[in-house]
């Protein structure tokens, strides 16, 4: 068996239900539910410097882009 690519294995382990069993419960990769990559921009889909007050979900450079439009001021 190959081990470059998990679809590989998936289509070899088709007729030994098994070993597809015990694969598929140790070694593909599991859904996040949390943590900083499931936050995403809903502009540009950046996941760094993420704002989620006021229900924006913008990262800070789109919120910088759009603010003024949205109605905040900059206060100097």
């Amino acid at each position: 068996m190959t081990y470059s690519d998990p679809r590989k294995i998936l289509v070899q382990l088709q007729h030994k239900p098994g070993k597809l069993k015990k694969y598929l419960k140790h070694n593909m990769p599991r859904k996040r539910t949390g943590g900083r990559l499931e936050k995403r921009c809903d502009r540009c889909g950046n996941p760094r410097g993420h704002i989620r007050k006021y229900g924006l979900n913008l990262c800070r450079r789109c919120f910088r882009e759009i603010a003024h439009e949205l109605g905040f001021e900059k206060y100097e």
